[in-house]
């Protein structure tokens, strides 16, 4: 598969008014909201480009800020602009239109829900993996919903009528990212163009072609800012925790043999020796996955993603990367620089070395500049001195929200 994300930027914000931009563009984290989002989806390692699409008027003026947030803050991803259309599903056509040849699915996410988190995604994207035409994130109904008639007028009130009270267990309520398979996504937008069908999410488009669309289950946390009392929840989320040092330390190991085509912190080394691994043998993302793992103090890379499990086998280390990533999140945790060191008599890592740092930083959300990649032989001694195998180290810098302990 290859997956790109649209964040839709090109609202109005009829919901929000008074605060002098659309919701969209708000602060938060630095930047504006739908640069947060962008920040989130470009972490999973499964995407592979974005499009922004923001209102027409305002095209050449987002695209320069958004040069501007690029330069201090690199996606790793590449990127294009489109201009949106009065209707959502106008702005999502308009993004379709900005992809490349290469793309073969798409997350559409609104550019509001600054919450998402790489889990969801990736569940998205593993029934996308399956098969999957479309898939929707669902959280359950835990309110009543009755189904009124029109609104009649009542003297000073407005009054309606229950007409019917549907059960809760068959309700969701739906969330974004919404994944689809693109040559069946654009086909439900040419129908709903010549039919003059106008939907409030792009799932409507495929059910009405009689497609089926899978839920998965979404996170109550990925809020979507609507009304002004979701503003607090950005003000929560933006307000500084005290945090304390950490450091975590990883190690690890792979034997050179027939298996798979040797990676190292993401990046192919064409040349390279292959290795004998369970997972797909990227023995520096595992030392950092490890190192993380470290400054949480939960456990090792075996113990969460075991090479028993089939559910891992030849699995893209930078999805387990991003699965540990989310936990560092949840855990509120700050990482603030990574030291890796790749061990090897082969193959000459010293081309590599910029690629692989500046890849490591895109995954972990830093700046290249916190990311340091160094590479050195064991002078033909021992295990990887024999040319048998490479072995990784990785140091991580990090802060955490807690209490000095003495």
């Amino acid at each position: 598969m290859n997956i790109w994300g649209i964040i839709l930027a090109a609202g109005s914000s009829s919901r929000l008014a008074g605060l002098g931009c659309p919701k969209q563009f708000l602060d938060f984290e630095g930047g504006p909201l739908y640069f947060a989002c962008a920040r989130r989806m470009a972490r999973v390692a499964r995407i592979s480009g974005l499009v922004f699409v923001f209102p027409p008027a305002l095209l050449a003026e987002c695209e320069h800020e958004l040069r501007g947030l690029i330069a201090g803050y690199d996606l790793g991803v590449p990127w294009r602009v489109a201009a949106g259309g009065a209707r959502r599903q106008d702005s999502v056509r308009a993004g379709l239109q900005a992809l490349p040849s290469e793309c073969t699915h798409i997350l559409v996410h609104d550019g509001a829900r600054p919450f998402v988190s790489p889990r969801l995604i990736n569940r998205v994207c593993d029934r996308l993996e399956a098969g999957a035409l479309a898939v929707i994130p669902g959280i359950e109904v835990v309110d009543t919903i009755k189904m009124v008639s029109a609104v009649t007028s009542a003297g000073s009130d407005a009054v309606c009528h229950v007409t019917a009270t549907p059960p809760r267990d068959g309700l969701r309520a739906v969330q974004t990212p919404q994944g689809f398979q693109l040559a069946a996504l654009r086909r439900a937008h040419l129908e709903a163009e010549m039919e003059n069908l106008t939907v409030t999410d792009d799932a409507a488009l495929l059910e009405a072609l009689g497609m089926a669309v899978e839920v998965v289950e979404g996170e109550i946390d990925n809020l979507k800012i609507t009304h002004p009392g979701d503003l607090e929840k950005l003000r929560q989320h933006s307000a500084p925790a005290p945090l304390l040092p950490c450091n975590g330390f990883g190690y690890d190991v792979h034997k050179y043999g027939p298996g798979r085509p040797l990676k190292l912190g993401g990046v192919p080394i064409a040349g390279g020796p292959e290795v004998i691994a369970h997972s797909d043998g990227d023995v520096l993302l595992h030392a950092l996955t490890d190192a993380l793992l470290g400054c949480l103090a939960q456990g090792d890379i075996g113990e969460l993603f075991p090479d028993t499990d089939a559910a891992y086998d030849n699995i893209d280390s930078g999805i387990l990367l991003s699965e540990v990533l989310d936990r560092v999140q949840a855990a509120g945790v700050v990482v603030t620089h990574v030291d890796l060191t790749i061990i090897a008599q082969i193959p000459r890592i010293s081309p590599w070395k910029e690629c692989i740092a500046k890849n490591v930083a895109s995954l972990l959300h830093l700046p290249r500049t916190a990311v340091a990649v160094k590479a050195t032989t064991e002078e033909g001694l021992g295990f990887t001195g024999e040319k048998k195998g490479i072995k990784a180290v990785a140091m991580v810098s990090a802060c955490k929200p807690g209490q000095a302990y003495l």
